[in-house]
């Protein structure tokens, strides 16, 4: 009985998390929209992951200063091209030689 209603309660949480990610891909269809409105909503997933990772940066170390220093290295490791993993690499480097220059 227990597993039964566990069972049909997986199912149920499925299907409602399912119906909202399928709806958009099968109702809107893109194709009649102005191409500046796809441009923008293509750059709406860079929005949401600046928002979600600059809180982290501010508080990522024990100074603000540090935090910011570290922020603006990834900003311009990243705006010259570099690849992913150079831009953490060379952040994490740029903030350990920084905390040993202050102590």
């Amino acid at each position: 009985m227990l597993n039964e209603a566990i069972f049909w309660m997986i199912i149920g949480m499925a299907v409602v998390t399912y119906i909202p990610r399928m709806l958009p891909l099968t109702i809107l269809s893109t194709e009649g929209w102005p191409e500046w409105l796809r441009r923008m909503l293509g750059r709406v997933p860079y929005a949401v992951l600046g928002a979600l990772i600059f809180p982290g940066i501010l508080y990522a170390m024990d100074s603000l200063l540090l935090s910011v220093a570290g922020g603006a290295a990834a900003v311009v490791l990243a705006w010259r091209g570099a690849p992913l993993l150079v831009v953490v690499a060379g952040t994490i480097l740029l903030l350990t030689a920084l905390q040993f220059m202050i102590g």
